[in-house]
Parts: structure tokens; sequence; C-alpha cells
């Protein structure tokens, strides 16, 4: 009799402070279909605890790539167990690459799927809201500032910042850890994602968010964990606080989580991934959207600490530009390769031709040793590097070996001139020549990748 008095008890405060009282086991799962702003459709899940009506209801905006992940549908089951109800869909992959895809364009489905879950019986139509992870951190804010009907914003790991410069910040973070330092770090990853933005290549490089947050009247509770590694949380942080307070806007919540990396999840060093969400993640969630409006008073934690700033990535100078370097590149390698072929003919061979022949090889292997370093770093997220030598890879210090070789091989063919081309005919002058500005472009080309920097 005690232990039924004790429960009713339970379930009236419950109903009374709007918690939820689902148990873990105690939840449904729908899938459902919705119309996109194109006319598309795609498919969906809704979370919500059984029998819930008139619940607050929010729709998970994905992160970046196109693989489907179980984290939604944990994230979402873990809502439910606060009492919202919550969607996640297949997200839109038509026409999303690394070098292409249309932020708008993903805002337009997220507001579409606030439409279907406000059309579902289980929730309050006027408490939907969006919860956007990483790139979601973009996407979803964006969708919130174009429409009224979304009722407030989560995110996670999201960025105060552009794309290009989250991506470099997490690169040098990445590198760092692995023990790297000087030019692999300070040229090698900075440059390499400049080359590629330059190039059209990096899809929303200089995305602002900033005059988006700006724009947002509904609550935010924004949240980082203090050991993310791909998003900087502490200047992340401070961007929304700023944003929103140079907007005079007051109902936000600004937190961060303690041992927690990019998505919420626990994790020992912000690389690796725990299977389960950090304590106190969904809770944080379920309390502010179920306390709302009161739960969103302008609060801000402390910023997390970070390694390194995130420093804005400078335009390419002229001399720099993708075709500048194509053309240093081209050049380069049309010089080597014409002296190399030009050898065939025994009337344009150079006497004592040692030095150069090892200018030609050690200049190739440096040019295809650095172009494949550059798309290793550009398209890996790995965190162990292998033995290092001086804060370097041992495939860098070999690269920077070879270019030595190469600078040297240089020296030797400059210096050498007289003994080369005396007597010599006009193929031989030729051949001397092509292989002197060959050597002289991968120098420079060399020194802008750090291949002779310390």
């Amino acid at each position: 009799m005690l232990l039924r008095i004790t429960l009713l008890a339970t379930m009236f405060a419950a109903l009374l402070s709007g918690a939820p009282l689902a148990r873990a086991n105690d939840l449904t799962t729908t899938d459902i279909t919705f119309t996109r702003s194109d006319g598309t459709t795609t498919t969906g899940t809704v979370h919500a605890p059984a029998g819930a009506t008139g619940r607050p209801g929010v729709v998970l905006v994905h992160g970046s790539g196109t693989r489907r992940s179980p984290h939604y549908a944990q994230v979402a089951e873990a809502l439910a167990r606060q009492g919202i109800v919550a969607l996640h869909y297949e997200k839109r992959t038509e026409d999303y690459t690394p070098a292409h895809r249309d932020f708008s364009l993903l805002a337009d489905d997220a507001l579409a799927g606030v439409a279907a879950l406000r059309n579902r019986p289980e929730v309050n139509p006027a408490q939907v809201g969006l919860w956007g992870l990483s790139e979601g951190g973009w996407i979803a804010p964006l969708a919130t500032s174009r429409s009224a009907d979304v009722a407030f914003l989560i995110t996670i790991g999201a960025n105060s910042g552009a794309p290009a410069a989250q991506q470099t910040w997490a690169n040098e973070t990445r590198f760092a850890a692995a023990g790297i330092r000087g030019s692999m770090i300070d040229v090698l990853a900075r440059n390499g994602i400049r080359q590629i933005a330059g190039a059209g290549q990096f899809a929303q490089a200089g995305y602002d968010p900033l005059p988006v947050l700006a724009r947002i009247e509904q609550p935010v509770l924004a949240i980082w964990g203090d050991k993310d590694r791909l998003t900087p949380p502490g200047d992340s942080l401070r961007g929304f606080q700023e944003a929103f307070d140079r907007a005079g806007k007051t109902n936000y919540t600004l937190r961060t989580l303690p041992n927690a990396q990019h998505g919420g999840f626990t994790t020992t060093d912000g690389f690796d991934k725990g299977e389960q969400l950090a304590p106190g993640y969904a809770q944080l969630m379920g309390n502010w959207v179920n306390g709302l409006p009161g739960s969103a008073v302008g609060q801000a934690d402390e910023p997390a600490v970070q390694g390194h700033s995130v420093s804005p990535l400078t335009p390419l100078a002229w001399w720099e530009s993708t075709a500048a370097q194509l053309a240093l590149l081209a050049g380069t390698l049309l010089a080597l390769a014409g002296y190399a072929l030009t050898g065939l003919a025994r009337a344009w061979r150079l006497p004592d031709a040692r030095s150069a022949r090892i200018l030609t090889a050690a200049a190739g292997i440096g040019i295809v040793g650095t172009v494949a370093q550059v798309f290793f770093v550009a398209s890996t997220r790995a965190t162990s590097f292998g033995p290092l030598l001086f804060g370097r890879t041992l495939s860098w210090v070999a690269l920077q070996l070879v270019a030595v070789c190469a600078v040297v091989a240089l020296g030797f063919v400059i210096a050498r001139r007289g003994r080369m081309l005396d007597g010599a005919g006009t193929g031989a002058r030729i051949r001397w020549a092509l292989v002197v500005c060959g050597g002289i472009g991968f120098t420079l080309w060399a020194f802008y990748w750090g291949l002779l920097l310390p």
C-alpha cells in the first residue's frame, strides 16, 4: 500500500513539473515519409514516449557526411526518455559532395521535418524545435532564423566561425595531439585547406554563421563537449555569446559538457568516442526544453580550454593562387621531363650529369610525395601517424631530405656550369637550362609547402 502511494505521488509530481513518465523501455518508434520543399520525399523515424500527446518535439539535423549513423537514433531515444518527441530523417545526398553542398536547401529540408512533426498527434505543434550537430550547427540555426514555426533551437558541437577555418583548427589540433610540430603543422595543415578552398573544392568554405545567429529570436541551447577536437569549443561558445549579446538577445543557454567529445558522447581524449552519451547531456536537454521559456535566461558556462585558438584563413595572394601554383608545378614538371626526354638524343647529353640526374629524380619524388601527403591530411581523421623524428612523421622527414638533396644538386649544376657546358652544343645547353629552370621551380614550390622549412 505504501509503495502504491509513493508511486502515485511520484507520478503526480511528474505531471505538475512536466517531466516525462515513460520508462526506458516504454517508447514507440514510427517510420514516416514527408515531402521536402523541392517536391522530393524522404523518410524518417519518430521516437516518442508511449501514449504521448501534446509533448514538445524536436527534429534532428545531421552533421556532415552521407553515411547513416546510429548516433541520431540514440539521441532521439534519449530525448524521448525525457518526454520529448524526436524525429531523425534521411539526409539529402543529392549533389552533396566535399566540393558542393547547399546549406540553404538543407535548412529547407529541416523545416520540412518540422512541418511533418508538427502534424503528429504526439506533439504540441507550438513546441517543435530543431537540434543540430556539427554541420547541422550551421544549418539548424539558418532554418530557425527563417521560420516562426520553430519554437526553439538546440546545437551540439556548433561553430561560430567559417567551415574552412574550423577544419584547419581541427587539423592543427589533431597534429599537435600526435606530437607533430614545425613546418608540417604550420604550413602543410593550413596551406592545404587554403588551397582546397581557393580552388573551390571546399563546400561553403567561408560561410559566416554570425549574422544568422543574430537574427534568431527563439530560445537557444548551445552545448559543447569540453574535449571537442573537431570544433573549437571555447572559441565557439564565446562567438555565440558575443553574437547574441550584440543583438540584445537574452533567451539563450550556453553549456560546456565535462568529459564529452564533439557529438556529446563520452571520451577519454576527445578523439575517441564512447558508446554512451556523456552524463547529464540528455537530462540537460530535457530539463531545458520542458522548462521553457524560463530555462533560457542568458546563462553561459565558462568557455572550454583549448590548446590554441582559431586563426582565420587569409585569402590566397596572387602568387599562391590555384592558377599560379598549378602553373609553377606544371612548368617545373615540364622542364624536368624535357630534360629527361631530350637525354635520349646522344648529341644533347651533358658530360658529368650526375648532379642533374639527382636533381631530376629528387624533385619528382618530392612533388609526388608532397601532393600525396596533402591529400592524406585533407581526407583523413587519423590521430596516430606512426613514429616521429624531430616532431615530424618519417614520411615528411624523408620528403624534406629529398628536397634538400634536390636543392644541393641544383647548386652543383649551377656551380659546374662551365665544366658541363665546355664545348657543348646547343642541345646540351638547352638541357642544362631546362634542368636549372626545373630545379628553381621545385625550390620555390618546396619552400611554399614547408619542405625546406624547419
